[in-house]
């Protein structure tokens, strides 16, 4: 193995036990440390036999080079962390609309009775 597959072995292990106790701490959803974990193992078998995994990736994706197979991957994942990022504000924005409509309505109904005491 070369130096750079130890430094991503132990990077992706810290990174795998960082996101567990994210989990642990109840600042991650079990979802979320099921996606993440999976994207980490995927990386961490990728880091121990790289050129092997690129190979086969070539095979599959009909390119020249295994290295061109790794980034064409890479390039889908990232689109694909980047639409579950955008489906995750979008439905944080509607909640937050919907928030702000409870306490619009809830404002309005307190004025109301403020306005009737006298």
């Amino acid at each position: 193995m070369y130096t750079i597959q130890y430094i991503a072995l132990f990077t992706i292990l810290g990174l795998m036990v960082y996101v567990f106790l994210k989990f642990k701490n109840q600042k991650l959803e079990l979802s979320d440390l099921i996606a993440w974990e999976l994207f980490f193992m995927i990386l961490l078998i990728v880091s121990l036999v790289p050129v092997k995994i690129s190979m086969e990736i070539k095979k599959i994706l009909g390119l020249g080079r295994g290295l061109d197979a790794l980034f064409v991957s890479m390039i889908g994942l990232a689109y694909l962390l980047m639409f579950k990022l955008y489906l995750d504000i979008d439905r944080i924005e509607r909640e937050i609309t919907d928030l702000n409509r409870e306490i619009g309505i809830k404002l309005k109904e307190i004025e109301d009775l403020l306005k009737r005491k006298p």
